[in-house]
């Protein structure tokens, strides 16, 4: 049986490399037969980089940035010659991600997301005309704020001081972002969200992940009304964005993934980009279709499948493409914590919890690869047809 692998990370525990390693040692232990095609994905978070290097070549620029705390950090650029130009893929967890703070440094009223900026001025320094920018996994909620700082679109006392200070920035506090945009023309700027969230709102960015990073509930509603007043500012400084159908004005923090990355989705609406799906993106970059055209089972796998884990994510995204080529799609997940009704309309076959139960928690942590294989090996023997054509089970 041919089986193709492709899982996301479990974010902060196993890289998606590693899932997948993991999941085939398991899987060749039970079912030594079957022919594994191994395919880590990404939805655009941590990891992307590392995805996309081996299916699209390219080279890697190491830079030095700005972490969300301003403490400088490690991190790189894919660029790749693409259709006689030069597009950078940038990963913005390097700079701005949670996994870069430490449990008490983790608070969104005060970090920034500069150091996207500085890895967005490298690749255009680079000579990149195509920015395909990656998100996910932040530890930043300042709108973007900090990056446009590092662009040039305005003081840094006012926009690279975190979330929080947003609440007094000034009516000319972005003075230089028509200056900025007028760098990026002839740039494309495509922006791969993980989420599709708006920027302000019951459901934006603030009411929805501030408090995953570290805020209070009133520091979030704190953070709201800071990002409030950026729109207000940006409004003022730009003229309207019309839709080029209906001729009708646009609201930028209203678009569905504007509050991607802690509203990093908007800072970059604001320079021209334009958003796609994360998972989609990198679906396309790797040739998943191809892929998939090939198997005769997909094994995916994700660090907590949920519900909010049903959209927009790497589990979601090759379900749906899986179904609608009447391919098998199973999950192994370090924890279960939705019903067979909500997998079965995205189409999944199974899912399969590492932690079976709460008791098996500590284990899983202590050695979550290879209790990840363990329970590969057991999913293996109900999948895998022995060669008398029977099952393992």
């Amino acid at each position: 049986m041919r089986v193709l692998i492709a899982p996301d990370s479990f974010a902060g525990i196993l890289s998606a490399g590693q899932v997948a390693e993991a999941i085939a040692e398991g899987w060749r232990r039970a079912a030594p037969h079957d022919r594994l095609t191994l395919l880590p994905l990404s939805d655009g978070g941590p990891g992307f980089l590392d995805v996309l290097a081996p299916a699209l070549g390219g080279d890697t620029v190491a830079v030095t940035v700005s972490d969300p705390l301003g403490r400088p950090v490690p991190a790189g650029l894919l660029l790749v010659e693409q259709g006689g130009r030069r597009t950078a893929y940038v990963e913005t967890a390097q700079a701005c991600g949670l996994h870069l703070l430490g449990t008490g440094e983790r608070d969104p009223s005060r970090t920034s997301s500069y150091g996207v900026g500085q890895l967005l001025d490298a690749a255009l320094a680079a000579g990149a005309t195509r920015l395909v920018v990656g998100l996910g996994g932040a530890g930043t909620n300042d709108g973007g704020a900090g990056m446009l700082a590092a662009l040039g679109a305005g003081p840094d006392d006012h926009l690279a001081r975190g979330g929080a200070a947003l609440a007094g920035l000034p009516d000319d506090g972005l003075s230089g972002l028509t200056a900025v945009r007028e760098r990026l023309r002839g740039t494309e700027v495509v922006v791969a969200t993980d989420v599709d969230v708006t920027l302000l709102g019951f459901h934006g960015a603030s009411a929805s992940y501030a408090q995953d990073m570290g805020a209070t509930p009133g520091a979030a509603q704190q953070l709201e009304a800071a990002l409030g007043r950026l729109t207000e500012v940006a409004q003022r400084t730009l003229p309207p964005v019309t839709d080029l159908l209906s001729g009708t004005a646009r609201r930028l923090d209203r678009e569905p993934g504007a509050g991607a990355g802690g509203g990093l989705g908007y800072g970059l609406l604001l320079l021209g980009g334009h958003l796609v799906g994360g998972v989609e993106a990198v679906l396309q970059a790797v040739g998943f279709p191809a892929h998939l055209a090939a198997t005769d089972l997909l094994v995916t796998g994700e660090g907590v499948l949920d519900w909010q884990r049903l959209r927009g994510t790497v589990v979601a995204g090759v379900a749906e493409a899986a179904l609608q080529v009447a391919v098998p799609s199973v999950v192994l997940a370090g924890e279960v914590h939705v019903g067979r009704r909500e997998t079965m309309a995205l189409g999944i076959s199974g899912t399969y919890a590492v932690a079976e139960n709460p008791a098996r928690l500590p284990e899983v942590s202590a050695d979550p690869a290879g209790t990840l294989a363990d329970r590969a090996a057991r999913v293996a023997t109900t999948w895998s047809p022995r060669r008398d054509g029977t099952t393992y089970a």
